[in-house]
């Protein structure tokens, strides 16, 4: 990387205030790095740098005045474009949408970072309509890994994850419905929180409903903090918006010393992790303790054996019947047009009924009240992120897995969308093939400033330091 687009975003505000450089000079970097990177891996599917540039000088000017706009004025920041961002098209990933607009509106958190002067480089690549676990779409075609390219990035915001890890921007806006920031952050060796649900306003809604998150992936906890202090303010567009909270910057110190942790390595057996995986995620677990956590190793009541229903059955049953509801009024030739895997989805949402919905709900209210009596006991829960490295990509489903779906490989990740708990992940090593592999810190809903402390104490303690991709 470039010397300034190597930068944090915390690194980047604290040059400009020192003089040591200038919003100018960080846009062109990470301009030339966009340049650079973007053949190899397809993170971006509309970069405008005249208009980042224009955005830039606006900075600079206002930084030599001694009047700086918000926490953000001058730090270039990526946008998945699921969001609306006015001045062009937000295509989702799907050739089924009509690129003429007006396109004249921003989504919530796209307008706090206007108001906060960040510096908008463009739109990252997802699925069609982030509907999936990795990042390939009708539209803007397959997302490549930054450590190894003929592997997945991961999805749904898979251009976010991996434009972050190759310096194409220190801050990136995901979103994620059933694991969209982590997977992907997981698979490239970065940071990305999904937020309590509500803390960051969403508009338009997703036609996924409330399983839907909008979250920050950065390079560290500390950058999180600071684009959720932007992102969380107050729009009334959200009717379930949680309203201003606490700054999460200012809660990020306090170690871990005290808090009691719940290590579950396989949910109880339930899972099969790869043994590299598991001996990283160990290693975080341990440093956790080593930094004066109370470790113990315990399962959270996640499926049936535990008196409950199968998580995975509810999530399909309230991901589909969303697939199906957004692709309601297409008429045969834009279906034609859609991702296969999605049509297939669509189609067997269609044929689920109210009564199977509102027994998806339930499903979702018990599993959330079991976690809820879980972190009555535990501050977190501590898992893998996922139980494998990145797999070839353009595939849903590594080969040879007998996965059908995407929710198969990500079983760490879904549940906590249902329940709708902050989750983060954070990197904690490699496999023999260099690829990076995450831990994820989970708390009880509300508690976003517990997750991002321990994950600040992770970075502290030395543990996420990995290989950066060339």
């Amino acid at each position: 990387m470039t010397e300034l687009s190597a930068l944090t975003a915390r690194q980047l505000l604290a040059g400009y205030e020192k003089g040591e450089f200038t919003p100018v000079d960080a846009t062109r970097a990470v301009l030339d790095r966009i340049e650079a990177v973007d053949p190899l891996v397809n993170a971006f599917v509309r970069v405008d740098a005249e208009e980042a540039m224009a955005q830039a000088e606006a900075a600079a000017a206002r930084r030599r005045a001694k009047e700086p706009q918000g926490l953000l004025d001058g730090v270039p920041v990526s946008v998945k474009d699921i969001f609306l961002m006015r001045g062009g098209p937000t295509l989702r990933g799907s050739r089924t949408v009509r690129t003429e607009g007006p396109w004249d509106e921003d989504a919530p958190a796209v307008a706090r970072l206007r108001e906060h002067g960040a510096v908008l480089l463009g739109k990252t690549t997802t699925p069609e309509f982030g509907w999936k676990g990795v990042t390939d779409s009708p539209q803007s075609g397959v997302t490549r890994n930054p450590y190894a390219p003929a592997r997945t990035a991961g999805g749904s915001s898979g251009g976010s994850a991996a434009a972050v890890a190759l310096g194409a921007g220190p801050l990136s806006l995901g979103t994620d419905g059933g694991g969209s920031v982590r997977i992907p952050a997981s698979f490239c060796g970065i940071f990305a929180l999904k937020p309590t649900y509500g803390r960051v306003p969403l508009y338009p809604s997703s036609p996924f409903g409330t399983l839907a998150h909008a979250g920050p992936m950065t390079r560290d906890a500390s950058d999180a903090a600071l684009l959720m202090d932007v992102i969380s303010g107050a729009d009334w567009r959200d009717w379930s918006q949680l309203g201003p909270g606490e700054s999460l910057s200012g809660s990020l110190e306090g170690g871990v010393r005290g808090l009691r942790v719940a290590y579950s390595a396989s949910f109880g057996g339930q899972v099969s992790v790869r043994p590299e995986v598991a001996a990283a995620v160990r290693g975080a677990v341990e440093k956790l303790a080593d930094l004066g956590a109370y470790v113990e190793e315990a399962d959270p009541a996640m499926g049936i054996e535990h008196g409950g229903a199968d998580p995975v059955e509810a999530f399909h049953t309230l991901w589909f019947s969303g697939a199906a509801r957004l692709v309601q009024h297409f008429g045969p030739e834009q279906r034609d047009l859609l991702d296969p895997g999605l049509r297939e989805v669509c189609e067997a949402g269609a044929g689920l009924s109210a009564l199977d919905y509102l027994s998806a709900v339930d499903a979702r209210m018990d599993l959330g009240r079991r976690m809820g009596r879980f972190h009555s006991t535990y501050d977190l829960l501590v898992t893998p992120t996922l139980p494998i490295t990145a797999f070839e990509a353009g595939v849903e489903v590594p080969r040879g897995s007998g996965h059908r779906r995407w929710t198969g490989w990500t079983p760490f990740t879904y549940p906590f969308n249902l329940t709708q708990q902050p989750a983060a992940t954070v990197p904690c090593g490699t496999d023999v093939d260099g690829l990076p592999i995450g831990v994820q810190l989970v708390a009880a809903r509300h508690r976003d400033a517990l997750v991002l402390r321990a994950a600040h104490a992770l970075y502290g303690s030395g543990i996420t330091e990995i290989r950066r991709p060339a």
